[in-house]
């Protein structure tokens, strides 16, 4: 069988307190130059977000979120519609209001770590928007999800619940071919959890959504080998390949140009 390499969704964090690179972009300007940089180097998406949702993180302002995201969407909007072939872009958020505003400016694709369940207004909102919408699991909030997770049946009861968010969108007019389902490495999992999900990733195709897998970067490779997060590009670059050939259709990605050479190496090989 040919393998096709999964889309690569490229990370671009406005925010000061992100795991690995809050508080780096300064300026509409920078954030436009990394995006651009992301694209040359193989990005198929660009991932915008303006509020932490790693563990511990606090809630932003709308107003503050929107402040954050907004202008930069629209430049990158505006520049890449003079020219074909550039990435998409998606919102990071779990606010009705930042998703509204963001696609008011230019987005193209809603992540939603709460997969819609933040807000009463979301999956109204994104029925209206008919718009690619990407379902997480999460057990518990940023602020408490990794307090004490715990699980009796950990891919039954994450494949239950996403299955249940699909319903509800499908049933509140979401179109099933908009909806994207991200088994959430690391929201409100311990390392046993996240392992599990990654050695059977190809079971969240049941429902018959795309899968998005987020693993760049994050601490389950830190309890694997004890790296701190500047030094997890290993792990990362694992995990992205097992992943595309496991059945991930969108890899997110802090690093976009060694993730897109270690995928295009693969493909070579397999389709050789």
């Amino acid at each position: 069988m040919t393998f096709k390499r999964p889309d690569i969704m490229g990370i671009l964090n406005l925010t000061p307190d992100s795991f690995s690179d809050g508080g780096k972009l300064k300026s509409v300007a920078s954030a436009v130059k990394v995006a651009n940089a992301m694209v040359a180097s193989g990005a198929d998406i660009i991932d915008i977000g303006g509020e932490s949702t790693r563990p511990g993180a606090k809630t932003v302002p709308i107003d503050e979120e929107i402040k954050r995201t907004v202008p930069l969407i629209e430049k990158l909007s505006t520049e890449w519609s003079k020219k074909d072939g550039d990435a998409r872009i998606s919102i990071d958020t779990r606010k009705p209001e930042v998703a509204q505003a963001a696609f008011e400016a230019g987005a193209h694709i809603w992540n939603d770590v709460s997969a819609l369940t933040y807000d009463d207004a979301s999956v109204e909102l994104a029925a209206e928007l008919n718009c690619p919408v990407i379902l997480m699991h999460a057990q518990g909030t940023p602020e408490t999800m990794q307090d004490n997770p715990s699980y009796e049946d950990t891919l039954g009861e994450i494949n239950l619940w996403l299955s249940t968010r699909v319903a509800v969108a499908i049933a509140s007019g979401i179109k099933k071919e908009n909806i994207i389902v991200d088994p959430g490495i690391g929201f409100g999992k311990r390392l046993k959890d996240n392992l599990a999900i990654l050695r059977h990733l190809e079971r969240f195709q049941e429902m018959g959504c795309p899968i998005l897998l987020g693993a760049s970067r994050k601490s389950y490779i830190n309890k694997i080998d004890g790296s701190i997060v500047e030094e997890r590009l290993g792990g990362s670059l694992a995990t992205a390949i097992w992943g595309a050939t496991h059945g991930a259709s969108i890899i997110r990605v802090h690093d976009v140009k060694e993730t897109a050479q270690a995928l295009a190496v693969w493909e070579a090989i397999e389709n050789e």
